[in-house]
């Protein structure tokens, strides 16, 4: 069974789900996620669509790469 991300998620939201997303995306170019303070913080308005916007990283790149890594995407 595939995991779901839902982009429209805050990535707080997301780590609490799957803890394991953080390595994820910062595989994908979200340098600084995985500092617990930026998850704590920033990460609870910050959606990866916002995320991927802010740090110029195509949001295209991103899905294909969690489909990849076993995830259904919702949006």
């Amino acid at each position: 069974m595939k995991k779901v991300i839902d982009l429209n998620k805050t990535v707080h939201e997301l780590f609490k789900e799957n803890p394991e997303i953080i390595e994820i995306l910062k595989e994908v170019g979200f340098d600084q996620i995985a500092n617990s303070n930026m998850i704590n913080t920033v990460g609870k308005f910050m959606t990866v669509k916002k995320g991927a916007s802010m740090k110029g990283i195509n949001l295209e790149k991103i899905k294909t790469f969690l489909i990849e890594k076993g995830y259904e995407i919702r949006e």
